[in-house]
């Protein structure tokens, strides 16, 4: 069982090596939240995620131990930058099997600390059967991404920095795929306040942890379908349950949605890129899925490793999400002068038309009409409203769709 020696030991290790980042707080989510707001900012840390810790931790416990020739992991791309980096530290050959969909981003990181990368299957638990199959051919140890307890002993020095920023905090909201960043925060912090309520958050579509956590037995799914590729696996650890059920209060589960608006957000308020995983902190904390009003919340944010060419359809959703773009249809008269006079109407409103198709031969339409298929852009919800006011007392049906 893990101590707070290992723990303490464990920030030993990662002390030259981990960016120690201090909370920061956030007026605007505190003030959305109804909480007293403070965020963990991992995206900020070396390879661009917590992952580094866990893996440094257990590649260099192994290397004291001696013995260690060479390391294989599977991994959507975080714990793959750590793993990579904590090899090339010491100069053991490492071989990282990811899933085909990993992001070239985090491909290209990993290769660029020296790893060799084998793309194989579409999500996490099939990268994890070829490594099992590469370490069973080439003799070589895997490092597990989260049912590993020196893993989960890094993954946890995070509580330690929290709660010497923070000593009296009173949740801490931890993202959770497999399970080793919330085991290894709650085991610490359990030990040390156990006051202080730890919260697993999940998404939706990729809700192992949670299923099991209820059922108080590893319970897979069938699929896991997020748009957070860092917290997508279909079989949660064994072990990690272990700590989870012991330590963890709740297990809360958010949804793209409400991912890629904190992202969204993220970036226009905090100024800072937080990929989809690393978000759902947050996430959970917006969408008040548990009681927050009044407490001392920290939202760890997991990690920054989102593809470029990812980001604009995540901001896209969040700009949905938020009502900030709007989609909508209506009809009107097939006439000279019509396109003029609906374009006045929203000019009239200060909304911006990004996306606009015009269609006369619709099959439902009668003779003489028109359909028009619009997005615009607006300041939030309450501006949407006006505009579509405008246009109803403007004799427009409008066909609002979310």
């Amino acid at each position: 069982m893990l101590s707070l020696t290992d723990f303490q030991q464990a920030a030993e290790r990662l002390k030259k090596v981990a960016h120690s980042i201090p909370l920061s707080t956030s007026s605007t989510f505190s003030a959305m939240s109804g909480a007293e707001v403070y965020l963990k900012y991992e995206n900020q840390q070396k390879t661009g995620s917590f992952k580094v810790r866990g893996a440094y931790n257990k590649i260099m416990k192994r290397y004291e131990e001696g013995g260690l020739t060479a390391v294989v992991a599977s991994s959507a791309g975080n714990h793959a930058q750590g793993v990579a980096f904590a090899a090339a530290s010491i100069g053991v050959p490492a071989t990282i099997v990811m899933p085909r969909s990993a992001p070239i981003a985090k491909v290209a990181a990993t290769e660029g600390y020296g790893a060799k990368v084998v793309l194989h299957g579409s999500v996490y638990d099939e990268t994890y059967a070829k490594a099992c199959e590469i370490v069973e051919n080439e003799g070589a140890e895997l490092i597990h991404p989260f049912n590993d307890e020196d893993v989960m002993a890094g993954q946890g020095t995070i509580a330690l920095e929290i709660l010497h920023d923070l000593p009296f905090v009173d949740m801490i909201f931890v993202p959770c795929g497999g399970g080793g960043l919330l085991a290894g925060i709650a085991a610490c912090v359990k030990q040390i306040n156990p006051r202080i309520q730890v919260i697993g958050v999940q998404a939706e579509g990729a809700a192992a942890m949670v299923n099991s956590f209820h059922h108080d037995t590893v319970t897979p799914t069938e699929t896991a379908h997020t748009i957070a590729d860092g917290i997508a696996v279909k079989c949660p650890g064994d072990k990690t349950l272990q700590y989870i059920n012991q330590y963890v209060d709740q297990m809360v589960t958010v949804s793209d949605a409400e991912i890629a608006s904190a992202i969204l957000l993220l970036l226009e308020r905090a100024k800072q890129v937080v990929e989809p995983a690393g978000a759902s902190s947050l996430a959970a904390v917006l969408g008040q899925k548990v009681d927050i009003k009044g407490k001392k919340v920290v939202c760890v944010l997991s990690g920054g490793n989102i593809d470029v060419s990812f980001i604009h359809k995540v901001v896209e959703k969040g700009l949905v999400t938020r009502h900030r773009h709007i989609k909508f249809s209506t009809i009107m008269p097939d006439i000279p002068g019509s396109l003029e006079r609906f374009a006045h109407i929203v000019a009239e409103q200060n909304a911006n038309v990004i996306l606009f198709n015009h269609d006369r031969v619709a099959a439902d339409l009668d003779i003489g009409e028109a359909i028009i298929q619009v997005v615009c852009e607006v300041g939030g919800d309450e501006h949407a409203a006006r505009l579509m006011r405008a246009l109803a007392e403007n004799g427009y049906v409008v066909d609002r769709q979310v």
